[in-house]
């Protein structure tokens, strides 16, 4: 098998963002370090779809790949939560730094999931993107004043900490992946009702205004979670 072949640069590209996304939220410049982890996000999903379409496959793309997304969506989120913790008073100055707890449950997820045989059409536990993605919206909420007054840094720190269980928890998750053949609502019922949701959640905070319309992904992957427990 190739080092170098067209899915390995996809999902380097992936790892590259992430890098990106680290550097910016340290830098302060947390808009940025969003964007990146969204194109790193879109790079993920782009590199096994194109695997798929050239037909390849092997264990050095499935390693690459964890490895970008551990850089991506487990230590960029955790370089959020670390921003977010450090715009609300707390007891001790190296208290944000314990956002990094999430990162390391984010590689034992991966780890987990590469052997893992159960995983292939739906997750057990918490996606690291969705994840990533959940703490993006999460970033935006607290710009909006009043929210960010009434949440304070326990609240996000409790919150990291029960991501970090959701990602390595044995709660089934469904994927947005259909498998052939089965596109009827009733077995694809959560999927239809979290991509409706979603438009609807996007299009109302649209019309509300920023920040809401960018932290309306928290929103959504919260009704993600709910949905999978339901469901």
């Amino acid at each position: 098998m190739k080092l170098i072949n067209l899915p390995n640069i996809v999902t380097c590209c992936n790892l590259y963002c992430g890098c990106l996304s680290i550097y910016f939220g340290l830098s302060g410049q947390i808009g940025l370090s969003c964007l990146f982890i969204i194109l790193g996000a879109i790079f993920d999903f782009l590199d096994g779809l194109v695997a798929r379409a050239m037909h390849i496959s092997g264990p050095i793309g499935k390693e690459l790949d964890s490895l970008a997304d551990i850089v991506s969506f487990g230590i960029a989120p955790s370089v959020l939560c670390l921003h977010i913790l450090g715009t609300h008073p707390t007891p001790f100055s190296w208290f944000p730094l314990l956002s990094f707890i999430m990162a390391a449950f984010s590689a034992l997820r991966l780890a987990k999931f590469n052997i893992d045989e159960r995983q292939t059409l739906s997750f057990i536990g918490f996606p690291t993107p969705a994840n990533a993605i959940f703490w993006i919206g999460l970033t935006y909420l607290n710009e909006i004043p009043a929210i960010h007054n009434a949440l304070g840094g326990t609240i996000y720190f409790l919150l990291m900490l029960i991501c970090s269980f959701l990602l390595i928890c044995e709660l089934p998750m469904f994927s947005l992946k259909l498998k052939p053949g089965h596109n009827s609502f009733g077995e694809n019922k959560a999927r239809y009702i979290l991509i409706v949701s979603a438009i609807l959640i996007l299009l109302t905070t649209w019309f509300i205004g920023f920040p809401y319309f960018a932290a309306s992904p928290a929103l959504i992957i919260l009704l993600y979670i709910l949905l999978s427990i339901v469901f």
